[in-house]
């Protein structure tokens, strides 16, 4: 009876999102208002980079868009690209993972327990200051040439980014709010679970949108670096791209990462979208 009376509480706290269905060409409306931006964007970087070819600027060092596209569409059909993409993004996704586990409970914890925020509290922002690349070597040492080192080298830069944005989000919890989750009877695990961390979640998104980016910093500056034997990675090719000179096929994989970090974007994107909604923010 407890648990129900709380939960109908907070219920009474939420907003919902209220906002009325719509028809598929207002859909339509809003789909194409959100892509052609984008369109605009990619149209006018292939003009500039067409104009820029064509001037003869570092013409030896910079391909046309129609020849890196050319190359790029070569790599795909190969599948040794495809490979590459599906192995960066398992350790992308695993290593993000396992980020967002540890720099949840340690952001909480931080935020909720004060003798344990000052000590380590100031530690976490320098932890997140770090270049990925300054673990690298005690990454080797510590486990050697493989994908061990890899995750422990994203953890390292993309934890702290996280526990950060839930500690500043825990922070601006309104008193109020956190004064009537008391009155309902919210106590300990309860009380961060249903009302601290969804009052956090705005901010909490925002540290893990950045956390995300830190793991893709790293990743890369991770596979570049760490070279695991029969293990074909965007970082390796680009490695092997560079090594080569070859141009369009470096620009090709730099065309796939921005690809993939734009990709990423729009689902934290919807994400943050849905978040504003609940709110009642749009």
């Amino acid at each position: 009876m407890a648990a129900d009376t709380t939960l109908a509480g907070l219920d009474a706290l939420d907003l919902g999102d209220a906002r009325p269905g719509t028809t598929g060409r207002e859909r339509a409306a809003r789909i194409a208002k959100a892509v052609w931006p984008k369109v605009a964007a990619v149209a006018l970087v292939w003009v500039v980079w067409e104009l820029i070819h064509l001037s003869g600027w570092k013409k030896l060092v910079l391909p046309g868009p129609g020849v890196t596209l050319s190359n790029l569409w070569d790599q795909a059909r190969t599948g040794l690209l495809w490979h590459a993409i599906g192995d960066t993004l398992e350790r992308a996704v695993i290593g993000y993972a396992l980020a967002l586990v540890i720099g949840t409970v340690v952001g909480l914890l931080v935020a909720r327990v004060p003798p344990l925020r000052a000590a380590v509290g100031s530690l976490i922002t320098g932890l997140q200051t770090m270049p990925s690349a300054a673990w690298i070597p005690f990454a080797i040492i510590l486990f050697g040439l493989n994908t061990s080192a890899i995750m422990f080298i994203i953890v390292m830069a993309a934890a702290p980014a996280i526990a950060n944005g839930l500690i500043a989000g825990v922070d601006y919890t309104p008193p109020l709010l956190l004064k009537a989750g008391r009155m309902l009877g919210l106590r300990g695990l309860n009380l961060n679970r249903y009302l601290v961390l969804p009052a956090a979640l705005p901010t909490f998104v925002a540290g893990m949108k950045q956390g995300w980016a830190f793991t893709w910093h790293a990743l890369l500056t991770a596979e570049l670096l760490v070279l695991i034997a029969g293990e074909p990675s965007i970082g390796v090719l680009f490695q092997a791209d560079q090594d080569q000179t070859d141009m369009p096929s470096t620009i090709s994989v730099m065309i796939v990462i921005l690809i993939l970090g734009v990709l990423v974007d729009a689902a934290f994107g919807v994400a943050n979208r849905a978040i504003r909604r609940r709110w009642g923010l749009t």
